[in-house]
């Protein structure tokens, strides 16, 4: 039975007099996958941020996992989110391995200290890495990765907990053609999977949808232009009002392509 895993109630961001959230409305259940998309500056890193319990709003309610920002102890609230970043990404050592970016995401660290880890701990980032086509780079350092791997490595270690939330912060970005259609098809295999978590994805671009994603966000200017079942939702209509020109959309197997008029 799916339960909420968020909720906002008028969520609002003012930052140095920059209102960067208005107002949103949002509820994300257990069984759903969101994709967030809008403009540059429309609001959706600020919206993550705020889902990985790593921003208060400046006004409303934030509901996440059925805690309240606010009133809950967001240390004990963070080990249950997955969340993959270009941010979190700068924080790994690059002589890092891989399996250790992985393993670390147990301890909550970047960076392998003095941590011990239990074999149960060690054969859960391995099955992961395998999961993600990685099982071949655990030994090799971080920093000497393509982009691509990199991105599914941010991944692994975002799933690496078994989280009951994953958040995606423009996962396919800087990616060329292979490596982001790799991703896709992975992305998609993941989310179409019943035991997989609620998972909400900030992207610019539609052809970077995967299967199995079952609802969309628009924002712009900070504030929600639609929002709900995926083809309700993703409509020329609605992107050309997102984005401020005529755009239309195709959609082809399942995937999204989108062009000005």
């Amino acid at each position: 039975m799916a339960t909420t895993v968020l909720q906002f109630s008028d969520v609002s961001v003012v930052r140095d007099g920059n209102t960067i959230l208005d107002g949103v409305d949002w509820t994300v259940d257990s069984d759903q996958r969101w994709v967030v998309l809008g403009p540059n500056g429309a609001g959706k890193t600020t919206l993550l941020q705020i889902a990985a319990a790593a921003m208060h709003p400046s006004s409303g309610t934030a509901e996440i996992l059925q805690e309240t920002m606010g009133k809950v102890d967001v240390f004990e609230l963070r080990p249950m989110i997955g969340f993959a970043s270009t941010a979190m990404a700068r924080k790994v050592p690059k002589n890092e391995t891989v399996l250790d970016v992985v393993l670390t995401a147990a301890y909550s660290v970047t960076g392998r200290w003095n941590e011990e880890y239990e074999d149960i701990d060690t054969r859960r980032a391995q099955r992961v890495l395998s999961e993600w086509k990685l099982d071949d780079l655990a030994d090799r350092r971080f920093g000497s990765l393509s982009d691509g791997e990199q991105k599914r490595v941010q991944i692994a270690r975002a799933v690496m907990t078994d989280p009951e939330l994953l958040l995606l912060d423009e996962p396919a970005a800087s990616l060329d053609l292979g490596a982001r259609e790799e991703l896709v098809q992975l992305l998609g295999g993941y989310a179409s999977s019943p035991a997989a978590p609620a998972i909400v994805m900030v992207t610019h671009h539609v052809e970077e949808i995967p299967g199995g994603f079952t609802h969309a966000m628009l924002l712009a200017d900070g504030k929600v232009v639609q929002a709900g079942p995926l083809d309700e939702t993703l409509t020329g209509e609605h992107l050309s009002r997102a984005f401020g020109m005529g755009i239309t959309l195709e959609e082809r197997d399942g995937r999204f392509f989108a062009r000005a008029e």
